[in-house]
Parts: structure tokens; C-alpha cells; sequence
């Protein structure tokens, strides 16, 4: 039997009379990685945002965990967020700390750990990332595929049970944003940890899906493997894909 942690049911969200989301509907398996794809534009961020309680939706549900997102305390909600994991499209590293001090700040004002623990989870994450030399250096000092690292070093520090990544590979070149892709594969293997790729990089999809929705008009217009997708006779997916048949 499948186990979701995460369905969102005849999703909509509209900004200004404009409708970005009509109707998404998505179902996430415990330990997948689901790759939502669209071209730039298409709601894809909208989406990722409404997940967290970013931006509320219009109408439509989303449960992530069990727990009925549009039910919950602000209190509630935030501890629900513990358990999430969030890489940002730009990283959003604190440009006046530390990188140690960036993955600190997950944990601020806990005291369920002691410093060992901390220093050596902190650790952990940068080795995850192969980025242990960086600790002490600030994000100006690194490149945007380190930035990207170090982003991801932090939205594990909880060691979340879903981790939201928007645009992961956006702004890289192609050979960084392989390492990214495989990275976001390595950490689905060490942590099973379900994940929601946002992307319109197909060779991201290619890497670390799967299962692909594909986004466009509001509505998810396709859904399978990529295999399957690519495969595909519909002109609009096949123009995706770049396939010629």
C-alpha cells in the first residue's frame, strides 16, 4: 500500500484576477522524488510556496505529514515546517554569517542539542555536500554552486521528512547543475526523504525523478515517468522534450 506524505486536492491561486493554478492535484510516495515541470512562468514557485503556507491558496486543500495545512495554528504550522526541508531558488543564505553559522540557524533557540552535537551535525551536513573547508568562510566567498550546497547543507539540518527544492539548478552551468542533481539523488538514498523538485531543467527531470507532473495553463497536463514522457506523441510534451520522431 502506498503511503503519501503529501496530496494537494483541486489546488487554485489566482493574483490579481490572474489564474496561476486552476486545478494542480499531486500526490507525493514517502521516500519519492516527484519533479514538477514546467516551462518559466507556469506556477511552479506558486505551488511550492502554497505547500509551506507561503501564499495561501484560493481554494483546494493541502495535507502535508497528515496534518490539513489550512487547518493548522501559525504555532502549528511552524512545527510542521521543522520537518520540511526548504532550498530556496536562490539559496537565501544570511550573507552576514558564517557558513557554520547559516546551518546553526535551523536549530536557534532549541535545546534539545548540546554544541558537540550541534558542531558535529553541522559537520555531517557540510560532508554531505563535500563542502567541510567552507565552514568558516561567508556566502560572498563562494560560488553559486557552493551557495546552492550549502543551502541544501541547511534544509537537512532537522534531517526533514520532505525537502522542497525550487529551481535547483537555475543560474548553474551545465556541469555544476549535474552535481546538484546527483546531490538532490544522494540525499533521497542516505536519508529517504521524499522530495518535491520544482524545475523547467529537463536534465534535472532526467536525474532525479521518479515521477514527473508536468505544469501548464494552471492545470497538470501530463504525469508519468520520464521515460515515459519522453516517449510521448502529444506535441506540447514532445516540444518539451526536445524529442524529434
Amino acid at each position: 500500500m502506498k503511503m503519501f506524505v503529501a496530496e494537494i486536492t483541486h489546488l487554485k491561486k489566482s493574483f490579481d484576477g490572474n489564474e496561476v493554478l486552476k486545478d494542480i492535484n499531486i500526490k507525493l510516495e514517502k521516500g519519492q522524488n516527484l519533479v514538477i515541470l514546467g516551462r518559466s512562468g507556469s506556477g511552479k514557485s506558486v505551488l511550492i510556496k502554497c505547500m509551506v503556507g507561503l501564499l495561501n491558496p484560493d481554494f483546494g486543500s493541502i495535507s502535508l505529514l497528515g496534518k490539513d495545512i489550512a487547518a493548522l495554528s501559525e504555532r502549528d504550522l511552524n512545527v510542521l515546517r521543522k520537518k520540511i526541508g526548504f532550498l530556496f531558488q536562490s539559496a537565501a543564505l544570511y550573507d552576514s554569517m558564517t557558513v557554520r553559522e547559516n546551518l546553526e540557524f535551523p536549530l536557534h533557540g532549541s535545546k534539545e542539542k548540546t554544541r558537540k552535537e550541534i558542531d558535529a551535525l553541522v559537520m555531517e551536513m557540510l560532508k554531505n555536500v563535500g563542502l567541510e573547508d567552507a565552514i568558516d568562510k561567508f556566502p560572498s566567498e563562494l560560488s553559486g554552486g557552493m551557495r546552492k550546497r550549502i543551502g541544501l547543507a541547511r534544509a537537512l539540518m532537522l534531517k526533514p521528512e520532505i525537502i522542497l527544492y525550487d529551481e535547483p539548478t537555475t543560474g548553474l552551468d551545465p556541469i555544476t547543475s549535474r552535481e546538484i542533481s546527483n546531490l538532490i539523488l544522494e540525499v533521497q538514498k542516505k536519508y529517504n526523504a521524499a522530495s518535491v523538485i520544482i524545475t523547467h531543467d529537463v536534465e534535472c527531470a532526467r536525474i532525479t525523478a521518479n515521477h514527473i507532473v508536468m505544469i501548464k495553463d494552471g492545470y497538470c497536463a501530463a504525469e508519468g515517468t520520464f521515460q515515459e514522457l519522453s516517449e510521448s506523441t502529444d506535441d506540447w510534451i514532445r516540444s518539451f522534450f526536445n524529442q524529434e520522431k
